[in-house]
């Protein structure tokens, strides 16, 4: 039973069959070619049983292995290495296919190459999960055959591999770089310019065009005898909390992702920066209940208990209530803090209900309320109406639009902060405006 079911025909023995028919057709008027197809005939089975000699006269001769991350990161392209080998006498053909999980909805994976003796190669492919959880990866199926491809023998490796689906990681790495070396201005980031006192001291420092006159220190200017400043630094250890709405307006998917999950990628990067610039990190999550809650601490191992309760995170049908989440957060955060509010607002009726909520909790802590453009929307307004409905489709897209604009500014009227974002930027958007924060000395 092992035999027959490791043992498979190469499309190439098809195509031989179907030269030998066409011998014995044209045979009908060449009669001299009747007896040269009988011989290939006796010739292709000889070779077919020689073949079988050849692939399976050794036991496992060819070997491959797929390496597996213990997490993948959601929303991002995950390399997958596969290595593989051959210990045939001779050039191996080989034919790769790796069960990919369901979540892809992809069947054609294959990957051809070809082995002398002892040689071992190495290949990867790229996997893009837009859905957190388990992803089940099946076998590594490898089809050997030798240099005359009648037949092929199957070989078997790695059967069902689970690995998880974690909130982007590779995203929260590569903030994490460049926060360690102060380049974030290099991925779009505000370079923005730290002015005032309400800020921590950390220096005297000679005076350079530019600076702040007013922090001139006039005494240890009298010593040096040349102009010096104090130079100042963010206050550090202020609790900053991500609070993210799992409610049904956050079920809308761009490209393939819901607003929830850019929501959760964003909290993750936003969290790791916070906490390498010695603040204090925290999350909520809300519904229709309260989803889970992780107080804000400075500790850069408290980033992997975010991490995890951000795993478990789902988005509800229901509508949420942010007078609970008023009352969370009057009940649990008791010192002024950063709320980070990830939600979204598609008509100005659903902002109105809502505001008495935003402004009590604006009134204790400084909020920022973060809400995502339509960008279908905007793909629809760029392109030209070519009929009556076109127009009538552009004319509610612009309409859309405009509402979204003017939530913004009657946001601010009330002291509020806002990020309007498209959904790809968030975490850019969001680290911007908590840089510009701390550099206000807002909080």
């Amino acid at each position: 039973m092992q035999f027959l079911k490791s043992f498979y025909i190469h499309n190439t023995f098809f195509r031989y069959i179907a030269v030998l028919a066409a011998c014995f057709v044209i045979s009908y008027w060449v009669p001299l070619l009747y007896p040269v197809a009988w011989v290939l005939i006796l010739v292709l089975l000889a070779l077919f049983l020689f073949d079988i000699y050849l692939l399976y006269a050794t036991g496992s001769s060819v070997s491959a292995r797929r390496r597996l991350p213990k997490k993948l990161s959601n929303s991002d392209l995950n390399p997958i290495p596969i290595t593989y080998s051959s210990d045939y006498p001779f050039k191996t053909y080989v034919s790769i296919i790796d069960e990919l999980p369901p979540q892809f909805q992809k069947r054609d994976f294959e990957h051809t190459s070809s082995l002398s003796k002892g040689e071992r190669r190495e290949f990867s492919y790229n996997v893009r999960p837009v859905e957190r959880g388990e992803y089940v990866f099946g076998n590594l199926i490898v089809f050997a055959s030798s240099p005359l491809r009648i037949v092929k023998r199957k070989f078997v490796f790695q059967k069902d591999e689970t690995v998880p689906v974690y909130p982007s990681i590779i995203q929260m790495q590569r903030y994490d770089f460049l926060a360690i070396g102060n380049r974030l201005t290099e991925v779009g980031l505000k370079k923005i310019r730290r002015i005032g006192h309400t800020q921590e001291f950390e220096q005297i420092k000679e005076y350079v065009p530019g600076d702040d006159f007013r922090t001139i220190n006039w005494k240890a200017t009298a010593k040096q005898a040349q102009l010096m400043v104090n130079q100042y630094q963010d206050e550090r250890s202020q609790p900053i909390y991500s609070i993210i709405d799992t409610g049904r307006v956050m079920k809308m998917p761009f490209e393939g992702l819901k607003l929830l999950d850019y929501a959760i990628n964003s909290t993750l990067a936003f969290s790791n920066v916070a906490l390498k610039r010695n603040d204090k990190t925290g999350m909520l999550a809300f519904s229709k209940s309260v989803g889970p809650f992780v107080p804000a601490i400075q500790k850069i191992t408290h980033l992997n208990t975010i991490l995890e309760k951000l795993y478990n995170i789902d988005t509800e049908f229901t509508e949420s209530d942010f007078g609970l989440l008023y009352a969370t957060v009057k009940r649990k955060i008791s010192h002024r803090s950063l709320l980070l509010l990830y939600t979204n607002f598609e008509h100005i009726s659903a902002l109105k209900r809502q505001l008495p909520f935003l402004l009590a909790l604006a009134k204790k802590h400084v909020l920022v309320v973060i809400f995502f453009e339509n960008t279908e929307l905007e793909k629809l307004i760029a392109t030209d109406a070519e009929n009556l409905q076109g127009i009538y489709h552009k004319t509610i897209a612009e309409k859309f639009r405009i509402e979204k604009r003017q939530m913004q500014k009657e946001l601010r009227q009330y002291g509020i902060q806002t990020i309007l974002t498209k959904p790809k930027s968030l975490s850019i958007n969001t680290i911007n405006k908590y840089l510009e924060i701390k550099a206000r000395g807002l909080l």
